[in-house]
C-alpha cells in the first residue's frame, strides 16, 4: 500500500550498536575474537530476576524468567576468563574503548558526563551469564547534521556485547561466550520524522562516523540496529536485531502497515460492540469432535494423550484471518504470543478452517458446541500449559479492542516482525558496585579533540576538490572499502585521475561481481600494481576490467603477467594515429563515433579513447 508517512505522524528512533576493535574486551583483558572450533568447556546456569534499586521487577525480565529455561554456556581458554562466567569481579574498563566513545560524543556534539558510572542493566534472556549487561553512559543531548538530515542524539553509551546464541530448544538455550564482553558502542537517536529510506541513510552515516575512527570491527554481526517505531494512535514498538541496513525501510514500512491494520481491527471490533467482558479466560474441551479426524496435527496430539480445546471469540468473524503484514494475519500475531509464553506450537482459528485436514463438518460441530461462529483451537498435552495459553490469548484479544499494544518484536528475514516480549520498563538499571567512577578531565577531552576523524561532509568535500563529482564522492563514502579507496586516491592522485580510481573501485568492481566474479580475493597490492602501470602508460583504463576478471580467476599471478598473457599492453600514440588513418579511409572522416567504436572493438583494452580523439583531431586538420 502507498503510505503517507508524514500524515501518519511516523516517528522512528534508531539504536545503533557497533563492536569496537581495541585489542581487548571491555571489562577484562581477553582478546575480542570470535571462534568457530569446538569449545573448551561448558557450564550450566538458571537465571532469576532481581529487584531494582527502586524495589521493582522489570516486566521483560519477569517474562523471560517465566520460561524457566536452562542456559548452557560454551567457552574457550584463550578468549574467555572468570569475568565472563561471573566468577570474578570486572576489571577496570578498557581505556581505548572509553576514548573512542568520547571521540564519537564530540563528533555528535553530545554533552559528556563529568564522571562515568558503570551500570548493570537487567537482562534475563540468558545472553549474559550474570543476568545483567554492564553499560556506561558516556554522553547525552547531542546533535549531528548529515547533509540535509538533522539528527538529535539522545545518548551515547559503551557496553559489553552479549553472548551469541548457538542453539535454542523449548527448555534450554546454548550460548557461546567468545563474543560476551566485546566493547560495543551504542548510539541512540531522538525521534526522526523522515521517510524509511532516509532513516536507512541516517543509520549508515551514524555507523560510518564510528568506522572513521579506525576502531570499529568489520564483518557480519559487528553492527546491529534496533529501531523504535510509532504512528498517531498506534504504539511505540521496539524492533530488535535488524542485521542489514538495507532491511530498515522494509521493516518500517511493514510495521506501519501492521499498526494501521491493527487499528482497523480495533475500529471494527468497537463497531461490532465487542467489550473486554465478552472475552473470558474460559475454554471448552472439544476432543470428542476430532476422534476420527484426518488432520495430522490433531491426530499426533491425540495419540500422545493430549486434548483439543476451543476458546470462544465472539464477533471476531473475519478478523482472525485479517492480514496485518504480508503473509501474516491477526491470527499469526496471537499464535506468536502462544509460542512465546508456552511450548505450544501455535493455534488454529475459525477463519482458516476448514483446512489443515479439519473438515467443514468438524468446524460446524465446534461452532454448535460453543454457540458462536468464531473460535480458536488449541491442541496440547500439558493441562497447565493449555490454561496458560488461554490466558495469553484472551489478554491479546482484549488488547485488540484497545488498539496497538506496546511490544518488543524480532525481525524476520523478509522484514516482517513477530512478537518477542513485552517492552522493558524503567526499573532495569542499577549501579555496578565493583567498579569506581571514571573522572573525565578537561585535559582528556582536549586530547580527544586532537584525534577526531573527519566528518562525512568533510570527506565528500575533499574528494570533490580532487575533481570527483559529488555523486561519486557520496558513493565512495558509502563504499564498504572506503579506507582502501581513500589510500589509493591519496597515493595516486597526482599520477592517475581520482575519478578513474573511484570508478574502478566502485562501478567496475560491482559490474564484474554481477558477471559472477569473486572480487573478495583481490588485495590492495593488485590495485597498486594496476594503477602504477596505468600511471606509467603501460595499460589503458579500458583494460582494467579484463585484468581484474583474470585476477579473480588466477589470483596468484601478478598484474604484469596477466597484461602480457591477455595482450593488453597499451598501443603507442603513433600506432593509434596510423590505425585511425586506415579506418578513416574506410568510412570517411565525418563518421567520428563509428571510427572510435571500430578502433575500440578491434583493439579492445589496448587503445585509450583520448588517443583516438586526439588522432582524429590531428587528422581532421
Amino acid at each position: 500500500m502507498k503510505i503517507n508517512y508524514r500524515d501518519l505522524g511516523l516517528k522512528v528512533g534508531l539504536e545503533i550498536h557497533i563492536q569496537l576493535d581495541t585489542g581487548r574486551k571491555l571489562f577484562c583483558h581477553c582478546p575480542p575474537i570470535i571462534k568457530n572450533e569446538p569449545p573448551d568447556f561448558r557450564i550450566i546456569r538458571r537465571l532469576r530476576p532481581t529487584l531494582s534499586e527502586l524495589g521493582q521487577v522489570d516486566p521483560a525480565a519477569m517474562w523471560e524468567f517465566r520460561k524457566r529455561r536452562t542456559y548452557i554456556y560454551e567457552g574457550y581458554h584463550d578468549c574467555t576468563c572468570l569475568v565472563e562466567i561471573d566468577e570474578e569481579p570486572p576489571h577496570e574498563p578498557d581505556p581505548r574503548s572509553i576514548e573512542v566513545a568520547l571521540m564519537i560524543s564530540k563528533k555528535f556534539s553530545a554533552k559528556i558526563f563529568d564522571e562515568l558510572y558503570v551500570m548493570r542493566k537487567i537482562v534475563v534472556d540468558g545472553s549474559n551469564v550474570s543476568g545483567f549487561q554492564r553499560t556506561v553512559l558516556i554522553a547525552h543531548d547531542g546533535f549531528v547534521k548529515f547533509f540535509q538530515y538533522k539528527v538529535p542524539i539522545w545518548t551515547i553509551a559503551l557496553e559489553e556485547d552479549a553472548a551469541r546464541k548457538i542453539e535454542e530448544k523449548e527448555d534450554y538455550v546454548v550460548y557461546r561466550l567468545d563474543r560476551l564482553g566485546i566493547p560495543l558502542i551504542e548510539i541512540v537517536t531522538g525521534p526522526l520524522e523522515y521517510e524509511p529510506n532516509q532513516v536507512m541513510e541516517i543509520a549508515y552515516y551514524i555507523g560510518h562516523t564510528v568506522k572513521l575512527t579506525g576502531m570499529a570491527k568489520r564483518g557480519i554481526g559487528t553492527v546491529r540496529q534496533d529501531i523504535n517505531i510509532s504512528i498517531i494512535k498506534g504504539a511505540k514498538t521496539e524492533i530488535k536485531g535488524i542485521p542489514e541496513l538495507s532491511l530498515i525501510p522494509k521493516v518500517i514500512e511493514y510495521e506501519v502497515e501492521r499498526q494501521l491494520n491493527l487499528l482497523k481491527i480495533c475500529e471494527e471490533l468497537n463497531n461490532r460492540g465487542v467489550k473486554e467482558n465478552d472475552l473470558i479466560p474460559d475454554y471448552h474441551d472439544v476432543t470428542d469432535v476430532f476422534q476420527n479426524t484426518k488432520s495430522g496435527i490433531i491426530k499426533n496430539i491425540l495419540k500422545s494423550g493430549g486434548k483439543i480445546i476451543a476458546i470462544k471469540t465472539p464477533k471476531f468473524e473475519g478478523l482472525l484471518g485479517y492480514e496485518v503484514q504480508p503473509g501474516r494475519r491477526f491470527g499469526t500475531e496471537i499464535a506468536d504470543y502462544v509460542r512465546a509464553w508456552t511450548s505450544l506450537k501455535g493455534i488454529l482459528h475459525s477463519d482458516e478452517l476448514p483446512g489443515y485436514g479439519i473438515t467443514s463438518d468438524e468446524v460446524s460441530k465446534v461452532k454448535s458446541k460453543l454457540n458462536v461462529n468464531s473460535f480458536i483451537l488449541l491442541a496440547g498435552i500439558d493441562e497447565e500449559e493449555l490454561k496458560e495459553a488461554v490466558k495469553v490469548i484472551i489478554e491479546r484479544l482484549r488488547q485488540a479492542i484497545k488498539g496497538v499494544p506496546e511490544e518488543t518484536r524480532a525481525v524476520n528475514p523478509d522484514g516482517t516482525t513477530k512478537f518477542m516480549r513485552p517492552r522493558p520498563g524503567a526499573a532495569r538499571m542499577y549501579p555496578e558496585t565493583d567498579l569506581r567512577p571514571i573522572r573525565i578531565t578537561f585535559e582528556l577531552v582536549q586530547e580527544i579533540e586532537k584525534k577526531l576523524p573527519p566528518s562525512i561532509e568533510e570527506l565528500v568535500s575533499k574528494y570533490v576538490s580532487y575533481g570527483i563529482s559529488k555523486e561519486l564522492a557520496e558513493q565512495i563514502i558509502r563504499a564498504h572499502n572506503l579506507e582502501l579507496i581513500d589510500r589509493l586516491i591519496e597515493s595516486f592522485k597526482d599520477k592517475v585521475s581520482p575519478t578513474i580510481i573511484a570508478s574502478t573501485m566502485i562501478s567496475t568492481l560491482k559490474s564484474i561481481q554481477r558477471e559472477g566474479y569473486n572480487t573478495d580475493v583481490l588485495e590492495e597490492k593488485h590495485f597498486i600494481e594496476i594503477f602504477n602501470m596505468l600511471s606509467e602508460g603501460k595499460i589503458t583504463k579500458e583494460a582494467i576490467p579484463e585484468i581484474l576478471k583474470k585476477l579473480c580467476q588466477e589470483i596468484k599471478k601478478n598484474v604484469k603477467d596477466i597484461v602480457k598473457e591477455l595482450n593488453l599492453e597499451k598501443v603507442s600514440y603513433d600506432e593509434v594515429k596510423r590505425i585511425v588513418a586506415e579506418i578513416i579511409q574506410e568510412v570517411g572522416i565525418k563518421e567520428k563515433r563509428r571510427i572510435i567504436g571500430l578502433v575500440m572493438k578491434r583493439y579492445r583494452g589496448k587503445v585509450a579513447v583520448e588517443d583516438i580523439e586526439k588522432a582524429l583531431h590531428e587528422l581532421e586538420r
